[in-house]
C-alpha cells in the first residue's frame, strides 16, 4: 500500500449538500454529505458525514445534526472548520507532516466576507496557501470542456445551494448569474407540497429520496412512491402514495427560477459566444443535473441543446484537480486572501 500523506495538494468542493475532496494523483478520494452532529451545551461533534446524515431528524433533545453551509456559504464557521479538519484528516490517514497548497471551490455570486470566511476556515485546518475558483469554472474543467479555447462555452451548475451559471471564453468568465436555487429548494418544495396538499409531514430524508426517485423536471410517465409520515389532523403516522405527476406541481417555482436565470446569461452573452454555445450546446453538471428530465427542459425552453456531463457530481472536484495541474499558471485569475483584503 502506497503511503500517501496530507503534503499532496488537495481541491475541496464545499458544497451545501456534499463536499468532495480531490487529491493530485490520486483522483476524488472523499464524497461525503455536509452534516455534523453536534451535542448541545458542550459542542462535541459527535459524528460528521455519512454518520451525521443518518442522525437527520432522528436526535435526541440533546444531539443536533446540522448542515453547516446555507445556500452555498458558510452559516456556521466553528462548524464549518471542525468538519474539514474531520474530512482532510481522513483523506490524509491523519498524519500531517507537510501543509499542502488547496483550491477552494465557490459559488459566483460570493461576497468578500464570505470568500474571507472560507480562506479562514480551510487556512485554519492546516493549509499552507489556500485559493478560491468559482464553481463554474471548476465545473467546465471538470467536464472537459476546452475552456482556453477564444470560443464560447455554457455551463449550468445545479449544486444542493446554489445554481451557478456561466459562459467562458479564453480560461475566463464572460457571463454568469448566481441564484440559491439548488437541490435543497427542491426538497423543500416537496415538503411544503405534501404538507399543504394531504396535511401530512414528512422527512427531509423521505423528501430527497422522493425527488431521486420519483421527481421529474419534464415527465414524460408516471413514476409512484409510497411513503410514510405524520398526519396532521390526527397526529398518527399515516402511508401516501406519491407520483411524478405530484411532484411536477411542487417543482414549478424552483424549475421557473433556474430557466430565468439561464435565459438571462443567454441574452448577456456576446452574438459570437452565443453561435459557439448554440453548436456546443449547453453543459448541466451537479447533482442538481441529475433530476429526471432536467436536461430535456432546459433544452425545451431556451432552444438550445443541453447534455449532462459524465459524472456530474464530481466535476467541479475533478475540475480543482486541474486547477492544482497547473496552479503556478492559474493562480493570477484564482481568488486570493490579498484580493479579497483589497475588497473589505
Amino acid at each position: 500500500m502506497v503511503n500517501v500523506s496530507i503534503s499532496a495538494d488537495m481541491g475541496i468542493d464545499l458544497g451545501t449538500a456534499t463536499v468532495l475532496v480531490f487529491l493530485r494523483n490520486r483522483g476524488v478520494v472523499l464524497n461525503e454529505p455536509s452534516v455534523v452532529a453536534i451535542e448541545q451545551g458542550s459542542n462535541k461533534v459527535l459524528a460528521v458525514g455519512k454518520g451525521a446524515q443518518q442522525m437527520l431528524g432522528r436526535t435526541p433533545g440533546n444531539i443536533v445534526a446540522t448542515r453547516p453551509l446555507k445556500e452555498g456559504v458558510i452559516a456556521d464557521f466553528d462548524v464549518t472548520e471542525a468538519m474539514l479538519k474531520h474530512f482532510i484528516y481522513k483523506v490524509s490517514n491523519r498524519r500531517m507532516f507537510f501543509r499542502p497548497r488547496v483550491v477552494v471551490c465557490v459559488p459566483t455570486g460570493t461576497t468578500a466576507v464570505e470568500q474571507k470566511a472560507v480562506l479562514e476556515a480551510v487556512n485554519r485546518t492546516g493549509a499552507r496557501q489556500t485559493f478560491l475558483i468559482e464553481e463554474p469554472r471548476a465545473a467546465a474543467l471538470g467536464a472537459d470542456l476546452e475552456i482556453f479555447d477564444p470560443s464560447g462555452h455554457m455551463v449550468v451548475d445545479i449544486g444542493g445551494g446554489t445554481t451557478d451559471v456561466a459562459v467562458l471564453s479564453l480560461g475566463e468568465i464572460v457571463v454568469s448569474e448566481s441564484i440559491k436555487i439548488g437541490g435543497d429548494k427542491f426538497d423543500d418544495a416537496i415538503l411544503r407540497y405534501i404538507k399543504k396538499e394531504f396535511n401530512l409531514l414528512i422527512g427531509e430524508r423521505t423528501a430527497e429520496a422522493l425527488k431521486v426517485k420519483v421527481g421529474s423536471a419534464c415527465p414524460q410517465g408516471e413514476v409512484t412512491m409510497a411513503i410514510r409520515g405524520r398526519d396532521l389532523v390526527t397526529g398518527l403516522p399515516r402511508s401516501l402514495d406519491i407520483t411524478t405527476s405530484h411532484l411536477s406541481e411542487a417543482f414549478d417555482e424552483p424549475l421557473e427560477h433556474i430557466v430565468t436565470c439561464i435565459k438571462q446569461v443567454l441574452e448577456k452573452t456576446p452574438p459570437e459566444l452565443a453561435g459557439d454555445i448554440i453548436n456546443r450546446g449547453i453543459v448541466l453538471t451537479g447533482g442538481g443535473a441529475l433530476l429526471h428530465g432536467m436536461d430535456d427542459l432546459i433544452s425545451q425552453e431556451t432552444q438550445v441543446p443541453a447534455y449532462i456531463a459524465e459524472e456530474p457530481i464530481g466535476c467541479v472536484a475533478r475540475g480543482t484537480g486541474k486547477v492544482l495541474e497547473r496552479l503556478d499558471q492559474m493562480i493570477p485569475s484564482l481568488i486570493t486572501r490579498r484580493k479579497v483584503a483589497s475588497l473589505l
